[in-house]
């Protein structure tokens, strides 16, 4: 069975999409909180593992290209 990713669920799983206000709360739950420590925190806990962070790394690079095409 696949390890769920908590990122994924966090952004609220297969459900509807309420992109802004998953945003929003997404926002509020990482306030004060290193990013970086927290990736590292759940890679050595076994939260997520180290392909699922390069798969979201690649969907976030793909999206910054996307982003950058509104831009122009």
């Amino acid at each position: 069975m696949p390890m769920s990713n908590p990122l994924f669920q966090a952004l609220g799983g297969n459900r509807q999409p309420d992109m802004m206000g998953d945003f929003q709360r997404f926002m509020q739950q990482m306030q004060g909180i290193n990013p970086r420590q927290e990736i590292n925190r759940l890679l050595q806990s076994g939260q997520i593992s180290q392909q699922q962070l390069n798969q979201a790394q690649q969907m976030a690079q793909q999206m910054q290209g996307m982003m950058g095409a509104f831009k122009r």
